[in-house]
């Protein structure tokens, strides 16, 4: 055999074809949201991905103030940030983030499941939370995609 009768392909930023997905956040449990989520724009459900390139889709989450956290979580857990002061340790509940604004705490859960590298960064920008059932993107004409139809 002279030629090989496959070929490897790899995807780049020309071939890459990327789509917009809606979520509906409503009634759905935090972690198993954000771990499908992740894997929706980190593109890991098409067949042509690419660990070292952009390939995901972008995602619109909606109705983030509904999501459930399973268990005593809004209690329990603990968001620390450290502002850079001596003595800027600062804690925050779900409960108390879900006050102030409830799309923080699925951006925080799902860049958590994202690479902390460049293109992490880069990946995280590809999705959009919004509290309420609105978004502004509707020329871009998302597709509704339930999240329990994927494994």
């Amino acid at each position: 055999m002279d030629t090989l009768s496959y070929k490897t392909i790899s995807a780049n930023k020309a071939t890459v074809t990327k789509e917009w997905v809606l979520v509906d956040a409503e009634n759905m449990v935090l972690g198993r949201l954000s771990s499908k989520v992740a894997m929706l724009i980190r593109g890991k459900y098409k067949p042509s991905y690419t660990p070292h390139v952009d390939c995901g889709d972008n995602v619109i989450i909606i109705n983030a103030d509904k999501v459930i956290l399973s268990g005593n979580k809004t209690e329990d857990k603990v968001y620390v940030h450290y502002t850079g002061y001596p003595g800027g340790q600062r804690f925050a509940t779900p409960r108390e983030l879900f006050a102030k604004k409830p799309e923080a705490v699925i951006e925080k859960a799902v860049r958590g499941m994202l690479p902390k590298t460049r293109l992490g960064r880069a990946l995280f920008g590809n999705m959009f939370v919004y509290a309420g059932p609105n978004h502004p993107h509707a020329a871009q004409q998302p597709k509704p995609l339930n999240l329990n139809d994927l494994r």
